[in-house]
């Protein structure tokens, strides 16, 4: 399948909306101004219907061998990761800046967000074995977002990766692979009726790969779509995505199988104009080549700018907004460039040297 270069700008605007998600509940701004930026977990659900799409054209490119498969992926993905995950583990043994920042309630989803948890030593074994989208609240609570918060979508997509690099042998051809798009659809749908009714110490986060696989599904359809031209297994997945979302309790979410069928719809639909040329932009194009490194990095660089400003401003919201919030919103950029040109640059051109001979044609 062609080159999907406006998915690629799609990446880098869904990067900018999750940092700038990141940073408002920290900052002293109107209601109005932050509201738009709070659908932050809708946004990763979109990542996650790109990589059901891009995956699968990663596992013909490995002939559908597993472990090639899995090696490219963490060439081209750790690096990034664990050189992140260092910074945090730095910045969070520095303390926390909320002590400074009175406006922030303790309960609050930015109190949680940068509390330093009990247990830190066990929260950052969780984080470096990618497994903290796999245990339960009663277990090791919020282990899923404590140590670096965007990671939780790496443990989910991990997990992803596992399941269907598992079932490559059986996964050759549109038909099969629409297959395996329903049962993830089930998958979502059974847990999605069964999560209530666990007691509370077994429930399970965002990053637990049940909830989040009706939005893999959703790209797996859109391969199929593109690949055979027939919608009508791609509008299957459509209606049960958006009826899934209905019932998840989070109204955003039932309109990210909406916004992903407007994206697919302008990737190749030249009547549309104005987000074409917002996903074409030279901006865009460059932020999706480093959305990655910047999905990752965002929180512990303005963790870290948080560290530094807050004792300056004496307790005012006002000062320390004026002061932190252009910075946390431009050095995690600057950051993410430098990751992606020393970090995720040469792990990517390993990982393509490492491809299986057939698939280098």
């Amino acid at each position: 399948m062609e080159r999907l270069s406006r998915l690629d700008g799609l990446r880098g605007v869904l990067a900018v909306y999750v940092m700038f998600g990141h940073a408002l509940p920290f900052a002293d701004v109107p209601y109005w101004l932050a509201a738009p930026f709070r659908h932050g977990e809708a946004a990763v659900d979109l990542f996650f219907a790109l990589s059901g799409l891009v995956i699968f054209n990663s596992l013909e490119r490995f002939n559908y061998q597993f472990w090639p498969f899995l090696r490219g992926r963490a060439r081209r993905l750790l690096p990034v990761y664990f050189s992140v995950l260092g910074l945090a583990v730095v910045v969070i043994c520095l303390g926390s800046p909320l002590p400074g920042m009175p406006w922030i309630a303790p309960t609050s989803y930015a109190g949680l967000l940068w509390a330093l948890p009990p247990q830190l030593v066990w929260h950052i074994i969780a984080h470096f074995t990618l497994v903290h989208g796999l245990i339960p609240q009663g277990v090791l609570p919020w282990a899923w977002i404590t140590v670096l918060g965007p990671a939780w979508s790496l443990s989910t997509e991990w997990q992803f990766y596992i399941v269907m690099g598992l079932t490559l042998p059986r996964m050759k051809g549109s038909r099969r692979l629409m297959h395996f798009a329903y049962g993830m659809l089930a998958l979502g749908a059974v847990y999605r009726a069964g999560a209530s009714f666990l007691p509370p110490f077994w429930q399970f986060s965002r990053a637990f790969l049940p909830d989040a696989a009706p939005y893999f599904a959703l790209g797996l359809a859109a391969a199929v779509w593109m690949r055979s031209r027939n919608p009508i297994p791609y509008l299957i997945c459509l209606l049960t995505v958006f009826g899934l979302g209905l019932v998840s309790g989070v109204p955003s979410r039932a309109f990210i199988s909406i916004g992903w069928t407007v994206v697919l719809l302008a990737q190749r639909n030249p009547r549309m104009v104005l987000l074409p040329k917002l996903l074409d932009s030279r901006a865009a194009q460059y932020l999706g080549a480093i959305s990655y490194p910047l999905y990752l990095i965002n929180e512990p660089m303005q963790r870290a700018c948080a560290m530094l400003i807050a004792p300056l401003t004496h307790d005012s919201a006002g000062l320390f907004t004026l002061l932190w919030l252009p910075a946390a919103l431009t050095l995690p950029v600057l950051a993410a460039i430098a990751l992606h040109h020393w970090v995720e640059s040469p792990g990517r051109r390993l990982g393509a040297f490492n491809l299986p001979v057939r698939s280098r044609a």
